[in-house]
């Protein structure tokens, strides 16, 4: 009878602790959008230059080399694979959690209680041997197994397993992400290095013509043709010819260690041949269906795995409210003497115990921690949703910068041949009176301006041909 009515009130208690669980906070609950348009043009062309391997899309073999060593020795890509290492030992650390943990114990000591005491007048009555009694200090020696184990009942440890998965797969990502961001800087950067050395062979090239130009001034001001103004004025067109030219070359100097910092190593020449950089032809981009971004970005892709992670934290701290089960064990063999440690039964101990615990009043704690992984989860949710919407504006935004520079780089093209032609033209009036030197001083001012727009044109053509293929999400595989 006695028995049951403990059978009874434990029963009771564990209902009591289930119901008072099922009590949780209310929380916002929302599914992420992962809705996009069909295309990105009125085109449904599935083909996508985002499979391209790097090695693949780049053909310049110095450019190549360069990224294959920032692959190699960036440092922040380092850092990204040591995040990947901690990401999996955390996997191993909740794996341990489901399983049984095992140990052992080893000990000795000494024990002296007060002989006015209930265990010392006790003692003090016990005879161990015939005619002695427990000594009064008494030692203690011992040694055995201890186990424990908490029964996953609520899948509490089970999920956070699967979150630690994730967050792992999800620092995978992110390390694809950053080899994506370095092959995209490395190539941008790599371009405007070729950028600026033809820059400065064509502002050397200006300087030679308008040094000739200023000796043709002071011709003419012999000739008394011309006025002192027009001989200074030249001759300050050839020093800020010179001064700019200075000014690229500083330029040239920071592209190359920006460079060399991405490669990790220190300053060095970087091997390039940009004879050719105006001819270069950058290539047809395939932009494909906006929903393959969902598989191509690596950062949406970790977004969506830390997503996931999340909605699994929520459940974890949800099984924080229900009670756990714990069971601990222990054998082995404690005695005051050690020629009597071994003996068995006497000497031999052992338990079994099982404990069933959970929260009861004043659940603070737990409601916050399941709040905030709820908050979590929802940032998590707009995170990913801002994901595929920044990745899609990028692509769409890329796809607009490719036309419009073509078309942009054809006028300024025929712009810089006509500025060509205008300063023989220049010359030729100025020589026979028709044309004073301020036109020929303009002329070459324009011509210098409009072939340094050129190039530029030309390497924010190739940069919006890498930024689209990084878009798209190429340059990790």
């Amino acid at each position: 009878m006695f028995k049951k009515s403990i059978y009874k009130y434990l029963g009771l208690a564990v209902i009591c602790a289930a119901y008072t669980a099922c009590k949780l906070p209310e929380v916002a609950q929302r599914a992420e959008n992962k809705n996009v348009p069909a295309g990105f043009s009125d085109s449904q062309d599935t083909l996508n230059s985002a499979n391209i391997k790097w090695k693949t899309f780049f053909t310049d073999p110095n450019l190549v080399n360069l990224i294959d060593t920032a692959l190699k020795n960036n440092q922040e890509l380092n850092i990204t694979l040591q995040d990947i290492e901690i990401a999996r030992n955390e996997i191993r650390a909740k794996k341990g959690d489901i399983l049984p943990t095992l140990g052992y114990s080893v000990g000795a000591g000494v024990d002296k209680v007060g002989r006015y005491t209930s265990s010392g007048a006790g003692d003090a009555s016990t005879e161990i041997t015939p005619g002695r009694g427990v000594p009064e200090v008494l030692p203690d020696y011992k040694f055995g197994l201890q186990a424990n184990w908490e029964a996953d009942i609520w899948h509490k440890l089970r999920n956070a397993k699967k979150s630690a998965v994730n967050h792992y797969l999800s620092t995978v990502a992110g390390k694809n992400f950053v080899v994506t961001n370095l092959v995209a800087e490395v190539a941008n950067s790599y371009y405007e290095l070729l950028a600026l050395d033809n820059q400065l062979d064509i502002v050397k090239q200006n300087i030679k013509i308008q040094s000739d130009a200023l000796e043709l001034m002071k011709i003419q001001k012999e000739a008394t043709r011309v006025t002192e103004l027009a001989v200074r004025k030249f001759q300050a067109e050839v020093l800020s010819s010179r001064s700019l030219q200075f000014s690229i070359q500083q330029d040239i100097t920071e592209a190359e260690n920006r460079i060399n910092f991405l490669l990790g190593r220190y300053p060095q020449t970087i091997i390039r041949d940009g004879k050719n950089f105006t001819d270069l032809v950058p290539p047809t981009m395939a932009s494909g269906i906006p929903s393959q971004l969902l598989a191509n970005r690596p950062d949406i892709k970790q977004a969506e795995l830390e997503l996931a992670a999340a909605k699994l934290d929520v459940k974890v701290a949800k099984a924080q409210f229900y009670p756990s089960l714990g069971i601990s064990a222990t054998v082995g063999y404690q005695a005051f003497n050690p020629n009597y440690l071994l003996r068995t039964p006497e000497s031999l101990i052992y338990s079994l115990a099982g404990d069933l615990a959970g929260p009861l009043i004043n659940k603070n704690a737990i409601k916050a921690e399941y709040l905030t992984a709820n908050a979590k989860q929802l940032q998590a949710v707009f995170d990913y949703e801002k994901t595929i919407l920044n990745g899609y504006i990028e692509v769409a935004n890329q796809m607009s910068n490719i036309n419009n520079l073509q078309k942009s780089y054809d006028l300024k093209n025929q712009q810089v041949k006509a500025l060509t032609e205008s300063i023989e033209i220049s010359n030729a009036l100025f020589r026979s009176a028709r044309a004073d030197y301020f036109e020929v001083l303009m002329t070459q001012r324009d011509a210098l301006q409009s072939k340094l727009e050129l190039i530029e044109t030309k390497k924010q053509q190739l940069n919006a041909v890498v930024n689209i293929y990084h878009a798209l999400g190429g340059g990790w595989n």
